[in-house]
């Protein structure tokens, strides 16, 4: 390896969005590095789920039928309370929304990465590659690796999750706690499942749980609790405890919810804080600086309750690398010409352009998903009979409402 080369575009992550965004710009004609910390793809959460803008995005980089071939459509979401055993609420998956089929799947997160990964030039990925710091050298930005290489670059993208080195470089705003974890799992079944094509929701007495069938014989499954939940800090490292943990605090759900976590496999089991941006940091944040901008997490990172985080960072993988090409696909010159003032700042302008495109949607996916969180999983009088009586259909309408959006086509 050379221990110093330059490069046009470096993308620091290899997740969802650091993936996608390299994919959306070779599809536009646009050569990439991703730079990954580990050895190889870095999986983690077992899976996800992939709403209609997903699908959107998905299909303009040209994957979407090779992940459909491999994932259950899912028929709609049931709400219901985990204190009664009673539906709440109903959403259909079938007809149409704004932009088109309100296609909905659990994907696994191994096969999204891999199939992103299989879809990009040998060579682009590099791994082993954790960024110790970062310069300046003039209009490059320098990247000190931490095996003492050194990679320079004329725009780099932080796509490095919530923890963020790129994002810290701008000096955006720490993350918060929300006051609440999230342990989940996926059962593996030896043979075909006949759980429904449906994705079942349960909350109450301060819990809420989700249950999710990938394909014939994976369901992925989470349950959320209080942070400040007296058995936490004895739980979270130990996969055994979780699981007796989630089966204790069910509630009353159906005995086929109970044994998917039942025949959870341990090591299957993980467990993490569920931690966010505030919006209004997403809006004010200078999340671009000159060639330097950020996506996906980096950008906005949220709680996991609108199940957006990663359908949002494929939205933004698209839509910055239509961004970018506009500013970049006029031709390049030597570094150290003049041209370079000019290629600057339609760089500049290039990202700014997505920063000012994103923000306000950003904004709108963490505070609804904030908000839904919290009222689903609080526990008080006044809220439990609210949300129940009152709210139910409003709350379970906001999830696609919020999934109704078209990041367009790489044209």
């Amino acid at each position: 390896m050379d221990m110093e080369s330059v490069e046009d575009i470096v993308i620091v992550g290899a997740g969802i969005a650091g993936l996608g965004t390299s994919l959306a710009l070779h599809r536009l004609g646009l050569r990439s590095l991703v730079l990954e910390a580990s050895d190889e793809l870095r999986v983690t959460g077992f899976a996800l789920t992939m709403w209609y803008n997903a699908w959107k995005a998905l299909d303009a980089l040209g994957v979407g039928d090779a992940l459909r071939r491999k994932h259950l459509p899912l028929d709609g979401t049931v709400f219901s309370s985990s204190e009664t055993g009673s539906t709440l609420s109903q959403i259909s998956y079938q007809g149409k929304g704004k932009y088109g089929n309100r296609e909905t799947r659990c994907v696994k997160r191994k096969v999204l990465l891999e199939t992103l990964a299989e879809e990009l030039p040998q060579g682009t990925i590099r791994f082993c590659s954790k960024v110790s710091s970062i310069a300046e050298d003039g209009y490059l930005k320098v990247l000190h690796l931490a095996d003492g290489s050194i990679v320079k670059t004329k725009v780099l993208i932080g796509c490095d999750g919530v923890n963020s080195a790129v994002a810290k470089w701008l000096r955006l705003a720490n993350l918060v706690s929300s006051g609440r974890s999230a342990i989940r799992g996926m059962a593996e079944c030896r043979k075909p499942h006949d759980f429904p094509p449906k994705f079942l929701q349960f909350f109450g007495n301060g819990f809420r749980s989700g249950f999710i069938p990938c394909d014939g014989n994976n369901i992925y499954w989470f349950f959320t609790f209080p942070s400040t939940s007296p058995q936490y800090e004895d739980i979270r490292r130990e996969a055994s405890k979780m699981k007796r943990f989630v089966l204790d605090n069910l509630g009353e759900v159906p005995q086929q919810v109970v044994e998917v976590v039942e025949n959870t496999d341990l090591h299957n089991i993980i467990s993490s804080p569920l931690r966010l941006r505030w919006p209004w940091n997403v809006i004010w944040g200078e999340n671009c600086k000159g060639n330097v901008c950020v996506a996906g997490d980096a950008l906005h990172p949220m709680t996991p309750d609108l199940g957006q985080g990663g359908c949002s960072a494929l939205e933004d993988s698209v839509i910055l690398a239509k961004c970018l090409a506009e500013a970049l696909l006029v031709g390049t010159q030597s570094i150290n010409s003049k041209y370079e003032e000019d290629e600057y700042g339609k760089i500049k302008r290039g990202l700014e352009k997505f920063v000012k495109e994103r923000k306000w949607r950003g904004f709108a996916l963490v505070a609804t998903a904030y908000v839904l969180g919290m009222t689903q999983q609080s526990n008080g009088t006044v809220m439990k009979f609210a949300r129940d009586k009152l709210l139910s259909a409003y709350l379970a309408g906001l999830v696609p409402k919020m999934a109704d959006y078209d990041c367009g086509n790489l044209n």
